[in-house]
């Protein structure tokens, strides 16, 4: 089988976006990987303010264009424009195209057939009503019948096993999905020396956006602060849903005891984490969890529930941090957590001690097998 030469990555989003998230750092750290081995890569993304039209990340190259929808018209028109030598797609000539779905397919297989492959964190059933009531149900419509379908002989990959399972209940054949977990950036050694906070603090590290629910870690705070005094909690992250989060830690009479970090550099980051007792991830909706494994590497376990799907994957229960079946739940474990240093240096340490499995270098060795496999007109099934 002669070697893989090109590959053409599709995302609504890359790391540079204001919104992007742990979906697209999966893609640029393994693309990276792909394009260090000696693959062309190239990365078909939406234009936000003040980026490029084109640009080289980590040897990845770049195309920008189109907003939040529009990038899939755009991406479908440079596709089949690049088949007849023409658009900014035409040096490409992938052998494999990744088509990512987050929530709405970019149609590669139109374009590409069996060439194309789709990549999917996690279905959105939860998340579309935001979208309002018309295009939530168009775009439920897309996700839940029409893509499986158009992508029947396509090769999945997704990046848990509950998102696989979810794949199957939406009519996608369990032989054609692969699971390809995350990686893990090495955290600066400077962030892991640093000392643990005197005081209790939790932290949670992600995109502040509805359905990652992080208004029940604030209140989780609040109702635990008469207990704790000291209590504090950090939120490292941006998003379109942070003035909401700031009004309601004003209503909850816990403006000074929660700290927004925003968008911040990987150390200050990881200096975060490192200062923290527990990490709290209250989703609706996870694909895997990255933050998770981020805070294990300081030895902090995570809270999260067990319905949104991916945690459970990322998360052993009562080994490297615990799952909840409600707010309620998510209080009490926390306020566990925070009284007994024995049973959280336990969880911690269980945590690091996981995170040491995960590496980007051998996630994009599974990918790279999965592209090869697609290439030769193959299917590849479970966990790579």
């Amino acid at each position: 089988m002669s070697a893989l030469r090109s590959v053409l990555l599709l995302c609504w989003r890359d790391t540079g976006h204001p919104q992007g998230g742990g979906s697209e750092a999966y893609l640029q750290r393994v693309g990276a990987q792909l394009a260090d081995s000696g693959i062309a890569v190239t990365l078909r993304t939406a234009r936000y303010p003040g980026a490029p039209r084109r640009e080289v990340v980590d040897g990845v190259r770049i195309d920008r264009a189109g907003g939040r929808y529009s990038v899939y018209v755009w991406a479908l028109l440079a596709m089949a424009a690049s088949r007849i030598g023409l658009g900014p797609l035409r040096r490409a000539r992938p052998d494999v195209v990744v088509d990512t779905q987050n929530g709405l397919p970019f149609l590669a297989r139109l374009v590409y057939g069996r060439r194309a492959m789709v990549l999917v964190h996690h279905c959105h059933r939860e998340q579309w009503p935001v979208a309002g009531p018309v295009l939530g149900r168009i775009g439920w419509f897309v996700e839940s019948w029409l893509s499986p379908r158009l992508n029947r002989r396509n090769q999945y990959v997704t990046v848990s096993l509950p998102s696989a399972r979810d794949l199957v209940a939406l009519g996608v054949a369990h032989d054609q999905i692969a699971v390809v977990r995350n990686g893990l950036d090495e955290a600066p050694a400077q962030s892991l020396s640093g000392p643990r906070s005197a005081a209790p603090r939790v932290v949670v590290l992600s995109r502040l956006v509805p359905h990652k629910q992080i208004e029940d870690a604030l209140e989780a705070v609040a109702a635990l602060r008469g207990r704790l005094p000291n209590l504090h909690l950090d939120i490292v992250g941006g998003g379109w849903w942070r003035q909401r989060l700031v009004d309601h830690a004003r209503r909850l009479g816990m403006s000074g005891a929660v700290t927004f970090h925003g968008h911040v550099d990987d150390l200050t980051k990881h200096h975060v984490l490192q200062s923290s007792w527990v990490h709290v991830l209250p989703s609706r909706k996870e694909g895997w969890g990255l933050a998770v494994i981020e805070a294990a590497q300081h030895a902090v376990p995570t809270i999260g529930y067990r319905s949104s799907g991916g945690l459970s994957d990322s998360i052993v229960d009562g080994v490297t941090g615990m799952l909840v079946d409600s707010q309620a739940e998510l209080v009490d474990r926390l306020e566990q957590l925070l009284s007994d240093p024995v049973l959280r240096d336990q969880l911690g340490a269980k945590a690091q001690a996981r995170s040491g499995e995960f590496s980007w270098m051998q996630s994009a060795d599974a990918m790279r097998s999965v592209l090869e496999a697609v290439r030769a007109g193959e299917f590849v099934s479970g966990v790579v």
